[in-house]
C-alpha cells in the first residue's frame, strides 16, 4: 500500500503499496460525510486472549514500550513509508527512514520536505519549522541505524515473503523492549507474527494512504499480541493525530473486508454491461452518499492492488463470492492500472 487506499477515501486501499515516494496532502475525500452522523460506541478494552505471554518479556521491558517513543525507525521510503515518516517528523518524533538505496530516500525526503512545506503554511507556522522538522529525518540504506529506535514500523510493498524477509532483518538489531509494528493491508498478522522473535510485541498498524489526510489507522492485534504492545500502537496513532480502532486479525481487517467486496462488484456491473463506467460512479455517489464512485475509486487506488486484496480474500476464506472479478484480472495484465498507468476504467491525461 507503499504497499498500498487513498486520499479519496479509498485511500484505504493506499496502504498496500509501496511505490512512488509521492506524500499527498490533499483533504481526504473518504466517506467522511457518509453515514452523516458518526456513531460513537462505548469503550471496549479488547481481550488479549488466552495465548498472550504474560512472563516475556519482562515487566521492565513493558514499562519501556508503555512510553512515548523518541525515535522511530520506517521501513519503506515510497507513498506509505513517507507518509508515515513525515507524520511522525510533523509531530516531534525523530526518524530513522531504510531502504535499499539513496536514491528512493533521496526523492521521499524531497517529498516530505513538500509536505511539510504545505502542511505549515497552511498552519501559518514559522518557518523555521519545516527546517527542524526535516532535521528528524535521518534516511540510510543501513538497519544497524534501528538499534536506537524504541519502535520500528515495516511499511515496504504489500509482498508476504519481503515482509518476511525485512522482520528477520529488523529482529536482528531491534533493541530489547521494543516494539515491531507492520502497515499492511491484507497479509496475515498471525503468519507475520509466527517469523518474529517476540510476537508479543509484534502488531498491525494499518495507515491509510495518503496518511497525511486520512485519519484512521488499524491497530491490529495477533494471537499473541500483549496488551502493552496494543497500548502503545494506539498511543503512537493518537501522537500523529489519528484515530485508532483496535481490530482482531482477519482477511481485510475492517475497512478493506467491507470496501473492497464493492470495488469488485463494481468491477463485475460494468463488465456485464449494466451501465458505463461514469453511470455506476454517479449512482453511488447520489444513491448513496458516496463521495467517489467505486472505479474512479478503483483508479484511484490502483487496479492490481485491489486484485491483490482481492486474490487474498478467495484465498484465505475460500468462499467464491471473493473471487477476483475477471475484469480486474483482464486489466491489470495489460498494464491499465488506473491514474498511475493513465489509463484504467477512465483514461487520464498524459497516459503512458
Amino acid at each position: 500500500m507503499d504497499s498500498t487506499i487513498v486520499s479519496a477515501t479509498a485511500a484505504v486501499l493506499g496502504s498496500l503499496v509501496g511505490g512512488s515516494a509521492t506524500v499527498a496532502t490533499a483533504e481526504p475525500v473518504g466517506f467522511s460525510t457518509f453515514p452523516p452522523v458518526r456513531a460513537t460506541p462505548a469503550p471496549q478494552s479488547p481481550s488479549n486472549g488466552d495465548v498472550s505471554l504474560t512472563t516475556w518479556p519482562p515487566a521492565s521491558a513493558n514499562v519501556r514500550r508503555m512510553e512515548t517513543p523518541q525515535t522511530i525507525g520506517v521501513i519503506g521510503a515510497g507513498t506509505m513509508g513517507a507518509g508515515i515518516a513525515q507524520g511522525c517528523v510533523v509531530a516531534g518524533i525523530s526518524v530513522v527512514m531504510i531502504d535499499v538505496d539513496e536514491e528512493r530516500i533521496a526523492r521521499a525526503r524531497n517529498a516530505i520536505s513538500d509536505g511539510i512545506e504545505r502542511i505549515l503554511t497552511k498552519a501559518a507556522a514559522p518557518a523555521g519549522d519545516r527546517g527542524a522538522a526535516l532535521d528528524r529525518l535521518r534516511g540510510t540504506t543501513d538497519y544497524e541505524a534501528l538499534r536506537g529506535c524504541d519502535f520500528i514500523i515495516e511499511a515496504a510493498t504489500e509482498s508476504e515473503a519481503l515482509k518476511i524477509a525485512i522482520l528477520q532483518r529488523i529482529d536482528a538489531v531491534a533493541p530489547h523492549g521494543g516494539i515491531v509494528a507492520t502497515n499492511t493491508s491484507s497479509i496475515s498478522i498471525s503468519r507475520l507474527a509466527a517469523t518474529a522473535k517476540l510476537p508479543n510485541a509484534f502488531v498491525g498498524m494499518h495507515f491509510f494512504n495518503p496518511v497525511a489526510a486520512m485519519h484512521l489507522v488499524e491497530v491490529v492485534r495477533g494471537p499473541q499480541t500483549d496488551d502493552a504492545t496494543v497500548d502503545a500502537a494506539v498511543a503512537l496513532a493518537k501522537r500523529l493525530g489519528k484515530t485508532a480502532v483496535v481490530v482482531k486479525d482477519a482477511p481485510g481487517f475492517v475497512v478493506n473486508r467491507l470496501l473492497c467486496p464493492m470495488l469488485n462488484e463494481a468491477a463485475l456491473a460494468y463488465s456485464e454491461g449494466i451501465a458505463t463506467a461514469s453511470d455506476i460512479d454517479e449512482a453511488m455517489k447520489l444513491g448513496c452518499n458516496h463521495p467517489i464512485g467505486p472505479l474512479a475509486l478503483c483508479d484511484l487506488i490502483g487496479l492490481d492492488v485491489v486484485l491483490a486484496v482481492m486474490r487474498v480474500f478467495h484465498h484465505d476464506l475460500d468462499d467464491p463470492k471473493y473471487r477476483p472479478a475477471p475484469l480486474l484480472e483482464e486489466m491489470v495484465a495489460a498494464g491499465n492500472l488506473g491514474r498511475k498507468s493513465g489509463r484504467g476504467f477512465y483514461a487520464y491525461e498524459g497516459a503512458k
